[in-house]
């Protein structure tokens, strides 16, 4: 859901807060979404893997990255800004990159440093219940046979990679660090194709529904609509330069082996953004579908409101000519008069049903 007016004057409180801030300082600046950080901790290779879970208050030490093992801290709560400096510290992660992770707002970016490659991303939940969309900040900080990832909610975007670790199931317990990256950059990638598919269902059920009465909610549903697919436009179309960069980096932490899975993945993310583009015009489309039906009932309307006139207009001009106040009107003094201008007019009326209907104007 959106967040409430209360929690967007928050998140504008907090932004005010890294103003006259030096650059590398830690500042949260997004909207408290877990009581408790709860760390996950995993070490891995082909032959050995360790798990570990605990919260912010009951963690004492980071495990020291170890060159043999592949290790894997994934936190999920972005608000400690005295934990996210720890991390900096052991892993000697720099200030930029730290003030970057403690930003929500971030815009997805790739950032190459002496030690360790930043990545922001952003994954996408849609309610198909409200039609509202929003996203949760997500931050990859890969080193030397490490990764640090952190979430911004408590909801566990990662716990297939885990399965995944645990089980030995495809490549990630033969690959390094960077490839458990790539995996879960994979992982929010394919959960764009998820909400892009929700996001169909929707338009779905607002053209049946405009097809079928075109009133005037549709219109404000296909508007607030078009807003969500400009904040996934926002959050998916700048991935594409992220995963292209991997190819111009200077370290050698990305291997050619992995750099193969993210040109793949690249791949995916440029047919995402297509069809974020594809349902956006969709929707204008939708708008367009909208006005044409509201066009097409108005002139019903107008043509049934016509008809009536047209049959009417002579009915009227009897009635009035025989409705004048002259002493002598031949016809008023007929015993039957009154019963042949009714039949008359009866007449007139069933000739011009026949005539629009062999016209088919009804």
């Amino acid at each position: 859901m959106k967040p409430s007016k209360h929690n967007k004057q928050a998140r504008r409180d907090n932004k005010r807060k890294k103003l006259g801030q030096q650059p590398g300082a830690v500042v949260f600046t997004g909207e408290r979404k877990v009581e408790e950080v709860k760390i996950h901790y995993l070490e891995f290779n082909e032959s050995t893997f360790n798990e570990q879970e605990v919260d912010n208050r009951s963690i004492t030490s980071f495990h020291a990255p170890i060159p043999e093992y592949t290790q894997w801290y994934d936190v999920r709560g972005m608000h400690d800004t005295e934990l996210i400096e720890e991390f900096g510290k052991v892993f000697n992660i720099h200030p930029l990159a730290l003030e970057d992770i403690a930003d929500t707002t971030q815009r997805p970016k790739l950032d190459e440093y002496p030690n360790g490659i930043m990545i922001s991303l952003r994954a996408l939940h849609f309610d198909q219940e409200t039609r509202k969309m929003s996203y949760e900040q997500v931050a990859i900080y890969l080193g030397d046979a490490f990764l640090v990832s952190f979430q911004e909610s408590e909801t566990d975007l990662f716990a297939d990679i885990r399965q995944r670790v645990r089980e030995e199931k495809g490549r990630v317990r033969k690959k390094g660090a960077d490839y458990l990256a790539y995996a879960l950059m994979d992982v929010v990638t394919d959960r764009y194709y998820l909400v892009i598919d929700e996001v169909e269902i929707a338009i779905e059920q607002i053209e049946a529904a405009i097809l079928k009465d075109a009133d005037r909610e549709l219109k404000g549903q296909i508007h607030d609509l078009k807003q969500e697919m400009l904040l996934a436009r926002r959050s998916i179309a700048p991935l594409r330069e992220v995963v292209g960069g991997f190819d111009r980096l200077s370290n050698n932490m990305v291997t050619d082996d992995t750099l193969v899975y993210l040109r793949d993945l690249r791949d995916h993310v440029v047919q995402v953004t297509d069809l974020v583009e594809t349902y956006r015009d969709m929707l204008n489309s939708l708008h367009d579908l909208y006005l044409s039906e509201l066009s097409f009932r108005m002139n019903n309307v107008m043509q049934v409101l016509t008809i009536i006139s047209t049959i009417f207009i002579p009915l009227g001009f009897f009635t009035g000519l025989y409705g004048m106040n002259f002493e002598y009107i031949p016809e008023l003094s007929w015993p039957n008069g009154y019963f042949y201008l009714l039949s008359i007019m009866g007449v007139m009326v069933l000739g011009m049903l026949w005539y629009f209907q062999r016209k088919k104007w009804f």
